[in-house]
């Protein structure tokens, strides 16, 4: 049998997405993640190093999807969280790997492809500002941040709040929130 190892890598880093979504970091197994993609857990350490390298190379991949499917546009920043919004409905693994980076690698090593993400959209913020798209009474990073929170407010819900059913009237909430944070006027 003829091993074929970009279908190899693949399977690893999407069973590798629902374990560590599932489990974060330090819950996550290379042996589970390994019999989900059909492989032994060699090919792990061959292809990625070791959990945490797999990790990094699932979250790269996380980083570039989002940026594909969630197109950043500082003069839209409603749309964009409506975006945001809607692949975190689609695919709650998401949201989760993204939470379970926060909460174990709150000072750990930084994943280039976050840093490359977050210097452009803050970048692109930052001109919006001066070319008057955007008004000041927010810095960048603040506002990058109270979007994302925004976005995902629905998602991060205790579930005594009782999360209304209605998927359109919550995207719609995330929007006009987003359009409210924007407004200057007294």
């Amino acid at each position: 049998m003829v091993r074929d190892a970009d279908r190899t890598k693949q399977r690893l880093l999407e069973a590798a997405v629902e374990e560590f979504a599932a489990l974060g970091i330090a819950g996550a197994r290379v042996n589970r993640i390994a019999e989900a993609a059909e492989t032994n857990k060699a090919m792990i350490y061959a292809y990625y190093g070791n959990k945490d390298q797999l990790f990094d190379a699932v979250f790269t991949a996380h980083v570039a999807n989002f940026l594909e499917r969630v197109p950043f546009d500082a003069a839209d920043l409603p749309g964009y969280a409506g975006r945001m919004f809607d692949l975190y409905e689609e695919f709650p693994s998401l949201l989760r790997l993204s939470t379970w980076y926060r909460l174990e690698r709150p000072n750990g090593d930084r994943i280039e492809a976050v840093v490359a993400v977050n210097n452009l959209r803050l970048g692109k913020l930052e001109q919006a500002q001066r070319d008057g798209i955007l008004p000041k009474h927010f810095k960048p990073i603040e506002l990058l941040a109270l979007i994302q929170s925004i976005s995902t407010t629905w998602a991060t819900m205790n579930p005594e709040f009782g999360v209304p059913a209605d998927r359109a009237a919550r995207r719609r909430t995330v929007v006009d929130a987003v359009r409210r944070l924007l407004d200057v006027s007294p």
